[in-house]
């Protein structure tokens, strides 16, 4: 019978990219209209699109713009250019967006205080653009309200009321979120080989720099200056850096401070770029001899059981495999209440770190080829375990994509054939053709950070 053992594994280089992969204007075009296709299914006649810094993924997947200091809106009417509106910084940062559309400045989403010379009433600049009254308008903001039973709310809206309420004088609003957030059909959930390529690009910076903070850490370094040793290169984050040892460590979402990380230190570490987000945890001790004596089981308390769970969401997961089924393979491990998993046990992910999910208990939704998912599960003992934690993202990929990936993508394909081979040689973990890891760590769990040549494995 297999287990999960905590032996000597050495993590190979996969290489780092040369080149970034960029999306063109034909790639945004292409995607106005398979959205003018979606709102055609769904009635609409018009959809405006709100974003913000934290909430900027629908809006930059239809246009390129991510909105910095301030909102932005973009009105789709089909038969018709978009339109992006800014305020008095975003206008002229917009013209770098890549994406075909017309840009209006609206002063009002520029901050406060700054100027309000050029202000034009909001449903005046609307109808310009080409709503009508009497039209069907879809909303979109950044997420909206569902039941426990999955059922969406098509009058919840999360988006400004003043935007809200203008709408209404036009016509008939309903929240449109899930044109791109559905978790089995939304128009982010299912990604080019070019979107694919973007997220292989991010996921190898982020799990690089775990890996190189995690190799480089040492007792009695602040937590800022082992930060350092990640390397970051200035690159826009969609996770702000969760970094804590010792007793702030438990919350998992702390940033990092001067705090001297001492042995025996419980610590925890994620970094997130659009598309990529990695995450890892574990103790500052080179074996179970520098745990406090009642956790010196924690190999086999917790971080073989999590492993094994780990590894079953690997084996599992495939084009056409039902979220339910995903989640049942994983809390059929964990289902003890000492692990205290809460959240979804994967999830989707884009530019936005999670986009909705389609694993959770007794869903039918079927996982499909351009999927972008992140291995994301997360005991909370509540003890002085602590916790385990492996994050790391996958692409489900039919022959078809993967053959355009290598076609056009050969570095990024190199490092995914690579991946793959280490999971299966190295780690015991058997996959789907169809699994692509983008992750340069893919499933590398030391439990112990001063010692990171041994890992858990599966024999």
């Amino acid at each position: 019978m297999r287990r999960a053992v905590l032996t000597d594994i050495e993590l190979p280089d996969f290489g780092s990219p040369v080149t970034e992969p960029v999306l063109d204007r034909g790639l945004y075009a292409t995607r106005l209209e398979r959205l003018a296709r979606r709102m055609a299914e769904h009635g609409l006649d018009a959809l405006v699109i709100y974003g913000d810094r934290e909430h900027m993924a629908n809006i930059c997947w239809a246009t390129g713009h991510d909105p910095r200091f301030e909102e932005a809106l973009l009105l789709v009417v089909p038969g018709r250019p978009p339109t992006l509106f800014a305020g008095n910084e975003g206008y002229p940062y917009a013209e770098a967006a890549p994406g075909p559309f017309e840009r209006r400045l609206w002063q009002p989403l520029s901050l406060m205080g700054q100027p309000r010379d050029r202000y034009t009433p909001l449903a005046d600049l609307l109808r310009d653009g080409g709503l009508n009254t009497g039209q069907r308008i879809g909303l979109a903001g950044w997420k909206g309200f569902e039941s426990a039973d999955g059922v969406f709310d098509p009058h919840w809206f999360e988006t400004p009321q003043y935007l809200v309420e203008t709408l209404k004088r036009f016509g008939e609003v309903s929240n449109a979120a899930l044109l791109f957030m559905h978790p089995e059909d939304g128009l982010r959930s299912l990604n080019e080989a070019e979107q694919i390529a973007c997220f292989e690009y991010a996921a190898t910076k982020t799990s690089s720099a775990i890996r190189d903070f995690i190799i480089g850490l040492r007792p009695g370094m602040s937590e800022h200056e082992a930060c350092r040793n990640m390397g970051l290169d200035g690159a826009m984050q969609s996770v702000h850096i969760n970094m804590s040892s010792g007793p702030r460590a438990r919350y998992g979402l702390c940033s990092p401070s001067q705090r001297v990380i001492q042995r025996g230190d419980p610590i925890v570490l994620g970094y997130g770029l659009p598309g990529a987000l990695n995450c890892r945890a574990g103790f500052v001790a080179e074996d179970a001899g520098d745990l406090a004596p009642g956790i010196r089981d924690y190999v086999e308390r917790l971080v073989a059981p999590y492993f094994g769970a780990a590894v079953a969401w690997y084996e599992t997961i495939g084009i056409g495999v039902a979220g339910g089924a995903l989640h049942d393979a994983v809390m059929s491990r964990l289902s003890d209440p000492f692990f205290g998993i809460g959240l979804n046990p994967g999830h989707l992910i884009h530019l936005d770190e999670w986009v909705h999910s389609p694993i959770r208990k007794g869903s039918r939704l079927k996982l499909r080829s351009g999927m972008a998912l992140q291995c994301d599960i997360i005991p909370a003992t509540g003890t002085d375990y602590f916790t385990s934690n492996i994050e790391d993202g996958i692409a489900l990929a039919d022959e078809a994509l993967r053959g355009e990936l290598a076609d056009h993508y050969p570095g990024a394909w190199s490092r995914i054939v690579k991946r793959r081979h280490f999971m299966t040689e190295a780690l015991g973990i058997t996959l789907r053709p169809e699994v692509l890891p983008l992750s340069s760590i893919p499933a590398w769990l030391p439990p112990f950070w001063l010692a990171p040549g041994k890992a858990m494995a599966m024999w």
